[in-house]
Formats: structure tokens, sequence, C-alpha cells
């Protein structure tokens, strides 16, 4: 057969002797080691390199053909382990239509014939083999005849280490890394609470910063961003931080939504270690790390999951179920165990291996649903006639319950903008089992109001107030992700109208809103701070924007909202039960001013928000409130340090008690123009 040779590089040829592992804690029985002894004798007799070696058992098999096998990294793949005092990796990989698998790469120079792997025999499709001499840092691929002869050269789904795009080969790796997160691990039960406050900053790690700016080749390594992101998080007070997807992808411009390394940190920014340590980093310094994860579609590279062994192994082999027309990809086939397995294992990984603190599962609806995206006749109803994959939604309901089992501090985030119900409900109550779901209605309702010209916004209260008739349906976390500032939508200080000065009053306005109202809170970068572009991959944010008063302002303004939110328990402690909400006041529409009460275990830490809609300053207004008689103002968006114009605030406030047995008390303060005032 011949020889092909595929561009690697050098400096991965050989990595650190450090990950190497003598025996990978494997332990072999006696009858093992005697085929073992006879097969080295046969093999070194006849010249062949490869040894019948296998790491899976009869449990092992079943299970993965079940669909009950969620720990699979730990046997596919490539594993640096001693076999019979000799050092080399064990490769595995699940190629059910394959007549032919070989392993190449740099060590033997990309040669189909050298390597041959062994397929099992007991029908499972895993083709596997112990190759002495193959230590850390090789390239390779597998090189598989599959269906109809069709021959292909595919990385290893379960690598955890690939070549750095646009090389596509994966490498042979042992992550090694010594965790300092005890800590933040002992105690994250506390930190990811649902009634703990939860202010997510969704991050692009290649464009979040760069070191030169407009070069799209051009990225901070992970100990770059390690250096400047995690202060910068902790500086501006978030709890948690959202990686948008950093699981091993060939093309920059799907944002990493395109995945095709399911076990691997990106190579863009370094090595799986220098990723560990940057969550570690944030650990260390009490912030939460969620990573989106993307089970519902991956693409139709070459060297990916797609037609892996010439057929659908991975997806739908009907594709009015395996191919997704909004993103050109491809969609996992839920009904077989392997694939279940394959899903469940890539999510505990993340888990297990990098002490993630969350999953932000992606595109949930696309799952739930045969008819997403899909008009009649391009789409066959289930069984029962509806309209709900039902082997996706036992898969979610699988998935939400091995991890929230094994790793019960977590959460699990979904993305899902349909009225599906109970996505973040339990299982035994119906549910699917997220912790939380994005509130796309909420989002929208919003900035649809904010857009509105205030003079107008009179007639529209009914629609900004709409969220708190369906909000205790889930538990919601608020986002104005990056989805909101591409693709012609505007970056969010011009979604605000009026002047400059209107524009920056607004988005404060709105932000204070977002941060007191019930729910987990998520801001893209950018956000924080007004960027005045849309969010481009390509190049960074516009940081010197923050040289500017008003960008300055803005951002400081984010920091003193996430302090507000931190410190009032208020604001979090019951925050996704109704009792921790309750309307003061609706009944201005004319004026376009709301108020609310935010409630937490204690009375006395009760917080009152009072949002002015209108660039009208309201002098002596008064709202009618139960509970405590002393009010202090503790934030005020029209603040000097904001950009405010920092002359309508309140010193004091005027409290009157009108019904001293009902707890009934008249207050008067002044509101400034597009401004809000929290009491605490």
């Amino acid at each position: 057969m011949s020889k092909k040779k595929y561009s690697s590089k050098s400096s991965n040829k050989k990595l650190s002797q450090q990950n190497i592992v003598a025996n990978n804690n494997v332990v072999h029985s006696s009858e093992q080691i005697s085929k073992l002894k006879y097969e080295e004798q046969f093999f070194v007799n006849t010249n062949r390199p490869v040894w019948n070696y296998s790491l899976f058992t009869e449990e092992d098999i079943k299970n993965f053909k079940n669909g009950t096998h969620y720990s699979l990294y730990k046997l596919f793949g490539n594993k640096q382990i001693e076999v019979l005092n000799k050092q080399g990796t064990y490769f595995a990989v699940w190629a059910p239509n394959a007549s032919y698998v070989s392993v190449i790469g740099e060590f033997n120079d990309w040669d189909t014939a050298a390597h041959l792997l062994l397929a099992r025999t007991d029908g499972s499709g895993i083709w596997e083999g112990f190759i002495p001499n193959i230590l850390c840092g090789e390239s390779y691929k597998y090189h598989i005849i599959g269906y109809k002869g069709l021959k292909l050269d595919k990385g290893d789904p379960f690598a955890n280490y690939w070549e750095k795009r646009p090389d596509t080969a994966s490498i042979t790796y042992k992550i090694n890394y010594d965790w300092n997160d005890t800590k933040w691990m002992n105690e994250r039960g506390k930190h990811n609470s649902l009634n703990a406050p939860w202010s997510v900053y969704e991050v692009h790690l290649a464009s979040w910063m760069k070191p030169k700016k407009n070069n799209e080749e051009s990225y901070n390594s992970y100990q770059q961003i390690k250096e400047r992101l995690v202060p910068y998080v902790q500086l501006m007070g978030f709890t948690h931080v959202e990686l948008m997807p950093v699981m091993e992808y060939p093309f920059d411009g799907s944002w990493g939504y395109q995945g095709i390394g399911y076990f691997a940190p990106t190579s863009r920014f370094g090595t799986p270690e220098e990723f560990a340590s940057l969550i570690d980093a944030f650990h260390q310094a009490g912030i939460g790390v969620i990573l989106d994860w993307v089970p519902s579609h991956f693409p139709y590279d070459a060297h990916g999951l797609f037609m892996f062994d010439g057929s659908h192994v991975y997806e739908y082999t009907d594709m009015r179920k395996g191919y997704h027309p909004d993103w050109n990809s491809y969609v996992f086939d839920y009904k077989k165990g392997e694939v279940k397995s394959f899903l469940i294992s890539s999510a505990r990984f993340w888990c297990e291996t990098f002490h993630v603190d969350g999953l932000r599962v992606d595109a949930v609806s696309s799952m739930l649903r045969l008819d997403y995206s899909r008009k009649t006749g391009q789409w066959e109803p289930n069984k029962y006639g509806g309209n709900g994959n039902l082997e996706a939604i036992a898969f979610v309901k699988e998935l939400n319950e091995t991890l929230y089992r094994d790793f019960p501090d977590i959460q699990t985030i979904a993305e899902e903008a349909t009225d599906w119900p109970k996505i973040s409900k339990p299982i035994y109550d119906g549910g699917l089992g997220f912790g939380m779901k994005w509130m796309m209605g909420w989002m929208h309702d919003t900035l649809r109001y904010f857009k509105i010209d205030p003079i107008y916004r009179q007639f529209h209260q009914d629609e900004f107030t709409f969220s708190m008739m369906y909000f205790y349906d889930e538990n919601f976390m608020l986002p104005f992700s990056h989805d909101e500032v591409v693709h012609g939508k505007s970056p969010m200080i011009y979604k605000m109208p009026g002047d400059t000065w209107q524009k920056f009053a607004n988005l404060r306005l709105l932000y204070t809103y977002m941060f007191t109202h019930p729910g987990a809170k998520l801001l893209f970068m950018g956000n924080e701070f007004a960027q005045t572009t849309e969010w481009n991959y390509k190049t960074e944010l516009d940081w010197e924007l923050t040289d500017l008063v008003s960008h300055g302002g803005m951002r400081y303004c984010v920091q003193k909202l996430n302090e507000l939110y931190r410190s009032h328990p208020a604001l979090y402690e019951k925050q996704f039960n109704p009792e921790g909400f309750e309307w003061i006041d609706l009944e201005h529409k004319a004026e376009a001013v709301l108020s609310y009460k935010r409630k937490g275990n204690n009375s006395n830490d009760d917080v009152i928000v009072i949002l002015n809609m209108t660039p009208t300053v309201r002098y002596n207004w008064q709202i009618m409130v139960k509970g405590k008689n002393k009010w202090k103002e503790i934030f005020n968006s029209n603040d000097k340090e904001y950009w405010g114009t920092g002359d309508v605030f309140n010193p004091e406030i005027k409290v009157i008690t009108k019904n001293k047995k009902e707890k009934k008390h008249l207050l008067t303060l002044n509101l400034p123009a597009l401004g809000a005032v929290v009491l605490g």
C-alpha cells in the first residue's frame, strides 16, 4: 500500500517524558499475561509490531453497547502504558463497519500497512492493539478501509490533544496536572448552589484579548490568558466565567460550536495542562468555570466524526433526523448506545479531568424537536405522532441524572429557546433535569422594550413586566450573550435610543434591571464597557474605549452592580422562589415608572428597586411599602462615577409610617432621568 505524508509540526513529535505513565494502573490477569507472552514471542518472530492487547472487560463492552458506560475516556483513544516491561501506546477506536484499521503517523512515515489494529471478535466494532515504543507526542491518525471499501484517514475521537489547525492529526498524550484548588472544590457546593449569586462573564478566548489586535492568527496562550483574564473577572466581581467552546474545533468561524475533539481542549492556546492551570487559577480566585458543550451536532470535516468508517456511525442514517439545515452539520444518533456512552463520557470527562463547575448545553431545542428548522415533509413524527425526539429526550435525562449523581456541586444549563416544559425541573417531576435554562423570552422582550423611544414606553409596560408571569416555570438565567451582538444585531449600546448620553443612561438602567431581576445573570465580554462594534471573532475587543470616561464609567457601573448583587442576599437567596419577588407599583404607566421588592430569608435584608424609564427627572416620588421603616440609597445608576449627571440622588429617604400594625410606610425620594435607584 502506498505511503501518505501529512503535514505535522516537528515540535509536536516528542513531548515531555513526564507524561509517560508506567502502568496506567492496569491490572493484568494471569491469563492475559500468558497470552501476551505468547503473542510477544509470536509478533517478534514474525516481525509484526502490534500486540493483541485489550483494556476492555466484558462488562465494559456490555455497558458501551447499552449506552451506560460513562468513562470511555479511560479505555478508548491512546493510552501510554507498560506491557511486559515494554513502554508503548495502546490504541482503541470504534469503527463497526470497517474491514481494516491501522495507526499511521510520523513514527511510521504515515505507512498504512505498518501498524494494523485488530478487530475484537465480540461484535463491538472496536479495533485495538498495543504498539511498543510509541510514546507521548506522536502525531497519528487511524487509516480506515470502511463501508464499500471507502478509504479514510480519521483523527481519534478520544484524543486529549490535537495538532494546531490547519494540521489535523491527533497526538499521543497523557494529561498530568497537579491541582491546587482543594479549597474551591471543598466549598464549591455553596458557590454553585441555586440560592447563591450567579453572575456569569461569557468569554471567547481567542478574541477577548490578542497580542496583535487585528491578526486572526495571533493568540494569547492559556498562560497569558490566565495572567490577564482571571484578575479582570475577579476585579469586575463576576462569580463565574463561561468559556465558549474550547473542545478542539477545526474552523475559527464556527466559534467552537463545530467541534471534533470531545475530549481535548483546543491546542490553539497551549497544552491540556496549561488549560487545567487556567481553570485552577479561576478557582483559586474564587470564580467558577462553565464550559459550552455541544452534544447536538458536529461538522463534516474529513478527519472528524462524520461518516467515520464510511457509514453513519455517530450520526443518524436518516437525514431527516441526521442533518441539521441551520448549521450544515450532522446530528448525533441518540438511539445508539455507543453514541450515548460517547457523549455522556465526554460530559463527565470535563467535570472529572478539568474540575469544571458546569456545562452550558448548546442548542437543546434542536435536539428535542424533530421538526426544528424543518418544514412539513422534512421530518417524521415519533411513534406517538408528536414532534419530540424520544431518544434525545431520554439521552438528556440520563445525561443530567449522571452528572448530578457523580458531581452534585455542579450545574447544567440549557440553551433552550422554545416553550418546552420543565427544562430545569427534576426528572422525578417530569422534567429534563437541567439546573437552569437561558431565559430567551426575557432577553427578547427586554431588548424590544428598551429599543422603544422612552416617550412611547408607557404603552408597552405589560410587555416589559410579562416575564414575571412565567418566570417561576423554570430556573432561569438572564442572558445578554454573544448571539445578541453579531450578524447585524448591533452592539448593546447602539440598541439603546436617544443621544449619546441617553444611550449610556438607558444601558445602565437596563443592566440595573437585569441585576435586580430574579434569576442568574450572564453578560458577554465587551458588553460591560459598551463595546461600540459588533463582536468579531477575528479581532480583540476595543479595550481602548475603557480609557474614555463614558465607557470606563459603564464598566465601573457593572462592577458595582456585581458588588450590589453579591453583597445583598435578597437579590439571590430566593431568586428562583416566588417568595423572593413582589411588585410594589405598576400604576404609573404614563410616567413609565415601576418599582418592585426583592426579598431574602431575612426581611431586614429586603431591597427595593425603582426604575424611571423616561428622560424626565421625578422629584419627590412616593411609593408605599410594607416591612422595615428605615431605608437608604445603596445604588443609583445616575452616579457621576458611571458617567451619570450625579445631581439626582437621595442622601436620605423620607419615611412616613401610615399603618404601624401592618408596617406600611410611605417613602419619598428623587428619581434621576433614565435612572434606577436601589434601596436597602
